[in-house]
C-alpha cells in the first residue's frame, strides 16, 4: 500500500521548489518530512507528477484509490480529496492529520467543511487540546448521525534534536518572532508593542522569518520598520533554520491559543530563554514552576528586559524549573520517537492493511 501526504497547497505557492525539496512552512513541512521518513517509498500529493529530491510527487489523479492511504494535513479539503479519488466508484482511504487548531479558521463554511471531514475520515490531531478542539467542532457543525461515527485521537508528536546546534549569546541580545504567521491568533501587535518599549530602554535585536502571504503583508511592514528588527522569508533548509535558534537569546510568545507549540520547543531547545503568555497552552508546553509568565504587557516588558539583560541567570532559572535541565526535560516530554511511534501505532489501527 502507497501512503500519499497532502499538505495543502497554501498561500498558492507550491509544495516543492525547483531543486524539487519540500517548501519550508514550519510544523507542517515538519510532519511531512517525519512521514516521509517513517514510511520509505511515500509520495507527496502535488499539482503533478515529479521525481524529487529523495522522494516523489504525485497528483491526486496519479494515484491507485484501493491502494493508496492519503493522510491528508489539509483536514479543510478531505472531502474534495474523496470526491477527486472516487470517481470510479472506488473508496478512498484518508486520514486526517490535524497539526492546527480548527480555530485557526474563522468562517462558519470552513467550520462546516471541517466538521465533515472529521465526522467521515478518522482524525489523528497533534496535541490533547486540538483533538478537545476537533470534537467540539464535529458536536456543533455536524448532524447528529455523522458527528456520532467521528473518531478522533491525539498524539503529543514530539520535537527533533539532531540537528541542535551549539548555544551562543550573540554581544547584542536578539529576540525571536517565534511564529511563520502574523494572524490575530498570533497577536503579533502585542509582540511588537513590548518589543518597541524593550527597544527604547535597551540596546536590542529581533528577528523574524515569515510565510510569503504573511512577509507581504502591512504587519510585516510594520514589524520590519524599527532599526533593530529583522524580518525575512522562511528558511530554505532546515539546517539553516536550526543555525539561526542557535543564536537566539529569548523569544517573545503571545498567541492566544496552539495546537502543540514546535517553534517553541524547539526555540527552547536550542538554548532561547521563552517568555510566555500565561495561558493554558503555554503552562503545557513547558515544566510547572517555569519562571517567565506574563499576565499584562507590562509584565511581559519586564520579563524581556530581565532576560535580555542577563540570559545567563535566566537561563540557569528554567533549567533550575525543569529539574536541572530544559533541554532534557523537553526531549524526555516531547522526543520525536516517542511521537513517531504514538503516530505509527494509531494509523495502523485504523488502518492495519498499512502493514501487509
Amino acid at each position: 500500500m502507497t501512503i500519499a501526504i497532502k499538505m495543502g497547497f497554501l498561500d498558492g505557492g507550491p509544495i516543492v521548489d525547483d531543486q524539487g525539496r519540500l517548501v519550508g512552512r514550519g510544523g507542517g513541512t515538519a510532519l511531512v518530512e517525519r512521514l516521509l521518513a517513517m514510511y520509505p517509498g511515500a509520495v507527496v500529493v502535488n499539482h503533478e507528477d515529479r521525481q524529487c529530491d529523495g522522494f516523489e510527487a504525485k497528483a491526486l489523479t496519479s494515484l491507485d484509490p484501493l491502494e493508496t492511504l492519503v493522510i491528508n494535513l489539509d483536514v479543510i479539503d478531505s472531502v474534495g480529496v474523496f470526491q477527486t479519488m472516487h470517481r470510479e466508484g472506488a473508496e478512498p482511504k484518508i486520514l486526517n492529520l490535524q497539526w492546527l487548531p480548527p480555530s485557526h479558521y474563522h468562517h462558519k463554511v470552513n467550520f462546516a467543511a471541517m466538521g465533515l471531514a472529521y465526522a467521515l475520515f478518522p482524525t489523528l490531531c497533534s496535541g490533547e487540546r486540538t483533538a478537545g478542539e476537533v470534537t467540539e467542532l464535529v458536536r456543533r457543525w455536524t448532524i447528529s448521525p455523522l458527528a456520532h461515527q467521528a473518531r478522533v485521537a491525539w498524539i503529543q508528536p514530539g520535537i527533533r534534536d539532531d540537528l541542535v546546534r551549539e548555544h551562543v549569546d550573540p554581544e547584542i541580545p536578539t529576540v525571536l518572532y517565534p511564529a511563520i504567521h502574523l494572524t490575530d491568533n498570533k497577536r503579533p501587535k502585542i509582540f511588537l508593542d513590548v518589543m518597541n518599549r524593550v527597544a527604547s530602554e535597551m540596546d536590542v535585536r529581533m528577528e523574524a522569518r515569515l510565510s510569503q502571504r504573511d512577509l507581504a503583508s502591512v504587519m510585516a511592514m510594520k514589524m520590519s520598520s524599527p532599526k533593530w528588527a529583522s524580518v525575512g522569508p522562511l528558511f530554505g533548509q532546515r539546517e539553516e533554520y536550526w543555525e539561526s535558534l542557535a543564536r537566539m537569546t529569548a523569544f517573545l510568545a503571545t498567541a492566544k491559543n496552539e495546537a502543540y507549540g514546535f517553534e517553541y520547543l524547539e526555540a527552547l531547545v536550542a538554548g532561547a530563554v521563552g517568555v510566555f503568555p500565561d495561558t493554558a497552552w503555554a503552562r503545557k508546553t513547558v515544566p510547572e514552576d517555569y519562571p517567565y509568565f506574563y499576565r499584562t504587557t507590562d509584565e511581559a516588558v519586564s520579563m524581556m528586559k530581565d532576560v535580555l539583560g542577563d540570559p545567563e541567570t535566566a537561563r540557569n532559572a528554567i533549567n533550575d524549573a525543569a529539574g536541572g535541565s530544559l533541554r532534557e526535560w523537553i526531549l524526555a516530554n516531547h522526543k520525536r520517537s516517542g511521537g513517531n511511534e504514538a503516530m505509527r501505532k494509531q494509523i495502523e489501527e485504523w488502518f492495519p492493511e498499512i502493514q501487509a
